[in-house]
């Protein structure tokens, strides 16, 4: 039986991307096969769907890499008809069919059962966005880091990894700091948990190798120069997790604040996260890391047919939140 998907065309034909009429065979192949219900737009998506980046490995193929849904037939033991799952990242839309499609084979390796505490919608108002968060503060704290040491900043902090990151941190007893060339978002912001707002056209990095630290520890999405600025101001021990490139991908930095101060660097890769951490944050992000203000960060609920429009926002740096895309 046909049934929609929105795929993304390219290679020697150009790049184009809409709704397709297809049918199972037409999927990737995996284990478990869900009715999709929603799914949710992120920056990579918004790189794939327009074509921006070479985010796909092979044409074509349905696109968003966050999904969730119900089983509708599985050949794991682990996983039965009816069961309500999830899967973020593990290759969707880079090397496989992704969420934006009314069915989907995935593979249960891949496959996490949505805990208790969350709904299928929740699920994707997190999605990839909120497990990257998680996976910042997880690895930060398995290092050492700790509230009492001072205050954490967020970069990209009206992105969906950053308003997710200022709830999270502030959640469990972080003075949280929100960097973001947004001013008129800082009141939003401060409802997310930001004690601080600081823009982006007012922060001036000094040169030396070493600044005066300013904060214990950071999460950064944009990487470039503001990942090389913050390896100068952070204190003692404190950690940074660098899990995004909007800004850039060189580093410009010196060995002193990792040998002089101790300063960690915590590459953050939420595709390829082992599987039983994987359930661990997941099991966190609906108990004691769920925002209490997920409905709000929940910004915009769009259909299929409505995806160009919102990567065309995103692309232009437009967006603010989360936006979840309803399948189903």
């Amino acid at each position: 039986m046909a049934f929609q998907a929105f795929r993304v065309h390219g290679g020697d034909a150009g790049h184009s991307a809409g709704i397709d009429q297809i049918d199972l065979d037409d999927l990737s192949e995996g284990e478990i096969t869900i009715q999709v219900a929603w799914s949710s737009v992120n920056y990579k998506d918004a790189l794939a769907g327009s074509g921006k980046a070479k985010i796909m490995r092979r044409f074509p193929m349905a696109g968003g890499i966050d999904v969730a849904g119900h089983v509708t037939a599985s050949q794991d033991d682990r996983f039965k008809e009816g069961d309500p799952v999830l899967v973020t990242g593990c290759g969707l839309s880079e090397t496989r069919d992704g969420g934006y499609s009314e069915q989907l084979r995935i593979p249960a390796a891949n496959t996490v059962k949505v805990p208790e505490g969350l709904d299928l919608r929740e699920a994707m108002g997190l999605g990839t966005a909120g497990f990257t968060a998680a996976l910042c503060l997880h690895r930060m704290e398995q290092n050492g880091q700790q509230p009492d040491m001072g205050p954490i900043l967020v970069t990209g902090a009206t992105g969906g990894v950053g308003t997710l990151a200022l709830q999270m941190f502030s959640g469990l007893g972080y003075e949280a700091h929100a960097l973001s060339g947004k001013v008129e978002r800082f009141h939003d912001l401060q409802e997310f948990g930001a004690s601080q707002c600081i823009s982006r056209r007012d922060l001036h990095w000094g040169q030396r190798p070493l600044e005066s630290s300013k904060w214990a520890g950071a999460v950064d999405s944009v990487g470039g120069e503001m990942l090389s600025g913050l390896t100068r101001v952070i204190h003692p021990w404190g950690n940074i997790a660098s899990c995004g490139l909007a800004g850039g991908v060189e580093l410009h930095s010196t060995v002193m604040p990792f040998i002089i101060r101790g300063v960690s660097l915590l590459g953050i890769d939420s595709v390829n996260c082992p599987y039983a951490l994987r359930q661990e944050l997941w099991q966190r992000l609906a108990s004691d890391l769920k925002p209490t203000r997920l409905d709000q960060l929940i910004t915009r609920e769009v259909t299929m047919d409505q995806l160009p429009e919102v990567f065309e926002l995103m692309m232009a740096g437009d967006s603010f939140g989360r936006t979840v895309v309803k399948v189903g």
